[in-house]
């Protein structure tokens, strides 16, 4: 039997090596192609071991015939075009805890690094001069540190932060009463979080709800004389309000390790004294390196080998023989979680999933794992289908599995319902001709599929809404590909699902909610999904 093959491309501890050795797998590492070189490689090799530096393009997938698994010794995958690895059946691996404390322990470093300017100081001294006085610093015991995500990574900053004499609170639209007291930390709003906060230090994805999350309004917003710290996304902070902020003195200093545009070689925030930089060092510790070295190959070992799938972010733990019959239903359970997760801002008590038809006769617990996953995604950097019930049961959400056995019009049928601390919503699918369709949502009927780019637009049923709705649209060069509507009775609540040919930005969806009678208007993405 041949031996499968793996490509290290990247810079990665050698006990990666060894581990696919020992497994008996055969392994090239080669961190130094240039991107012709690893296009006419990557075709010989069945599996693909990166960290940061290998972008996983389509381009290079067009030439990767054999290529089975990416496997990213890190969290982020950011390197890696995933709706293309999966339109192509390839699996798409991380390691997720792997780097956690480290990030966490740098946050932690910037955070004493910016009160006390010791980068500065260091270089001043290092110059021969000895300025005390301009280097004045301020304690971190007793300031009030606000943190934006509380998933792992902000939990742990949490902790040590605590330790360290700081007052902690959190703006994370899942983190529940109980999860906040089981941390010691006080759950706020984000308004209140920034306008209250000493320090701000950011722990979130790059996702469209949290792009820009501090934004220039944010930054006004922010207490004089407060710092920022981001060691999460490049993205998350719009950098020239932050260049602004710090210039005028709004904000005391800003600690950065990840930027919009990486690798960042030239920056204006590079020219302020007040900015600590570093090159995305996050996870660059001897200790995190090796364990997410390790835990890569490990896992891509077990896949070729054996088909078991971890850490997968784009399949769930599934049988080789379960995964033919269950596809379809996975991408329904994974449409309509996603769906849901980028509609729901507070945090989730109860979710419920109900099988029905067909679907009850299903091995329906990936199906679940799937659903909450894809919810969960869209607020957490680190959940996949291996981790997603341990990332809702930290959340304190309760998942359930239900069945419905009675009769029903479509063939199977999936609900998907939460339960927050405010409000529930539902939505449910079909599959027709083995494609998603959405078929109920919030209890009214409708038939729509769903498009990469989609309008989730909710109104009352008065004449002449779809009309404006036909004309703002036109207004702003928005092109509609299908429309598809619901009401649950004559001048009631309707809703209505539009496919567009792109995505909108903010202008775009706040002069669609200033329509008469329009309650609501939100940009759903499903990207590559079907």
């Amino acid at each position: 039997m041949t031996k499968p093959r793996v490509l290290i491309s990247d810079a990665m501890s050698s006990h990666a090596v060894t581990i696919f050795e020992d497994r008996g797998v055969e392994v090239v590492q080669s961190s130094k192609l240039s991107e012709a070189e690893l296009f006419e490689a990557i075709g010989d090799f069945d599996g693909l071991a990166i960290r940061s530096s290998t972008k996983v393009t389509e381009q290079l997938l067009e030439h990767a015939a054999n290529l089975k698994v990416v496997g990213r010794a890190g969290i982020g995958v950011d390197n890696v075009d995933v709706p293309a690895c999966t339109r192509r059946g390839i699996v798409v691996m991380n390691t997720p805890l792997g780097n956690a404390i480290t990030t966490a322990e740098h946050a932690m470093g910037m955070m004493l690094a910016l009160a006390r300017h010791i980068p500065q100081a260091n270089t001043s001294t290092r110059g021969g001069k000895w300025e005390k006085s301009k280097f004045m610093g301020v304690e971190l015991t007793g300031k009030l540190l606000g943190l934006i995500g509380a998933g792992n990574i902000g939990s742990i900053v949490a902790s040590k932060a605590i330790g360290y004499g700081l007052k902690v609170q959190a703006y994370d639209p899942f983190l529940t009463d109980e999860r906040a007291a089981k941390l010691g930390v006080k759950k706020v709003d984000l308004e209140t979080l920034l306008s209250s906060s000493d320090i701000i230090s950011l722990h979130v994805p790059k996702t469209p709800e949290t792009s820009n999350i501090i934004s220039a309004s944010a930054l006004n917003k922010m207490k004089a004389g407060s710092m920022l710290i981001n060691c999460a996304r490049g993205g998350l902070v719009d950098e020239l309000a932050l260049l602004a902020a710090l210039q005028s003195g709004h904000l005391r200093g800003a600690a950065l390790d990840v930027y919009e545009v990486e690798p960042a070689r030239e920056n204006p925030l590079f020219e302020l004294d007040n900015v600590i930089c570093t090159p995305h060092l996050g996870a660059s510790t001897i200790e995190a390196q090796e364990k997410v070295a390790i835990q890569v190959a490990e896992q891509i070992s077990e896949f070729l080998l054996t088909g078991a799938v971890n850490n997968a972010i784009n399949a769930p733990s599934i049988s080789a023989e379960e995964a033919q019959l269950l596809r379809p239903y996975l991408q329904l359970a994974q449409c309509l979680g996603s769906f849901v997760g980028q509609l729901t801002h507070d945090p989730i008590k109860t979710l419920t999933v109900t099988y029905g038809g067909e679907a009850n006769y299903l091995n329906v617990s990936p199906l679940t794992i799937q659903v909450a996953q894809s919810i969960l995604e869209h607020h957490s950097s680190y959940v996949n289908s291996v981790n997603a019930r341990e990332v809702a049961r930290d959340r304190n959400i309760d998942v359930i599995e239900a069945h419905n056995e009675g009769r029903d019009e479509y063939p199977c049928r999936i609900t998907v319902a939460i339960e927050t601390e405010s409000k529930s919503r539902s939505i449910c699918g079909t599959l027709i001709q083995n494609r998603p369709r959405v078929i109920d949502v919030r209890g009214i009927p409708l038939e729509s599929k769903l498009g990469e780019h989609m309008l989730y637009i909710t109104n009352r049923d008065k004449p002449g809404v779809i009309g404006d709705i036909g004309t703002s649209t036109a207004e702003r060069g928005i092109n509609i590909a299908n429309m598809h509507l619901g009401r649950d009775t004559q001048n009631g609540n309707a809703v209505v699902l539009i496919e567009v040919d792109e995505s909108l930005d903010k202008d775009d969806l706040e002069h669609l909610r200033s329509r008469p009678n329009i309650t609501n208007v939100q940009y759903l993405h499903f990207p590559a999904l079907l």
